[in-house]
């Protein structure tokens, strides 16, 4: 196997891999037996995507908002925050594990959800990238099995072998989702680029009101996507 950069294995301030709760959740996934690359990587997919709950409207412009550990603590998580916490469970496994992320146009969205950001584009869409005999390998763990059923969208199954993004068709042959541009992939979160480019396509006015409605609120959103009308 070629040589892999250590820090796809390494913790950071974000991808928190070295937290208590990082390494206890983890060896309750995969347990203390192990088992290989491709085993372990399919075990913290699964209980990624549906274990931490999908919800667009959760916190974003801060470092914490995206630290593992605190994902894990909080249950929920929109697309980015859920890679870093499978990020950070593929780093404390052994499996080398990164973050990628790309400009997506998402057709199965909810009314409140396009309205609330202005387009049905979402930047910076992110997903982990896992590093299984010699190549990376994409797992894209952002929607919870309960959510796919009620947009009637076939949920997102990984094998550790090949790639798993996003369905581009649901049950009703409505497209679901187009990758439009490709952002590279990151041992961190990039916090900083992640909030500039959605001031560049939501507009700097509109995310500084959701920062502020965050600020006010202690973090808390009102909004519930689990109870909006799905398009």
């Amino acid at each position: 196997m070629a040589m892999i950069d250590e820090k796809y294995l390494l913790p950071t301030a974000i991808i928190d891999s070295d937290s208590p709760l990082i390494l206890e959740h983890a060896e309750r996934i995969i347990g203390t037996a192990g088992g290989s690359a491709v085993e372990k990587a399919v075990k913290l997919y699964y209980a990624v995507r549906d274990g931490i709950w999908y919800d667009p409207y959760y916190p974003f412009y801060r470092a914490e908002h995206y630290r593992a550990s605190n994902v894990l603590k909080s249950g929920r998580g929109y697309c980015v925050s859920k890679a870093s916490l499978l990020c950070a469970l593929g780093r404390a496994s052994g499996v080398p594990s990164r973050v990628g992320f790309a400009t997506v146009r998402n057709h199965l969205a909810t009314r409140q959800l396009i309205e609330f950001l202005g387009t049905d584009l979402f930047v910076y869409h992110g997903f982990t990238e896992f590093y299984i005999d010699g190549r990376w390998v994409k797992a894209t763990p952002a929607f919870n099995v309960e959510l796919c059923k009620r947009h009637k969208v076939v949920p997102l199954e990984f094998n550790g072998l090949e790639d798993s993004i996003f369905q581009p068709y649901s049950l009703e042959k409505k497209q679901f989702m187009e990758y439009l541009d490709d952002h590279g992939t990151y041992a961190d979160i990039p916090v900083d680029d992640i909030v500039t480019a959605w001031k560049v396509t939501y507009g700097k006015e509109r995310v500084m009101k959701w920062i502020e409605a965050f600020e006010k609120s202690g973090g808390m959103s009102p909004r519930d996507f689990n109870r909006e009308d799905v398009l």
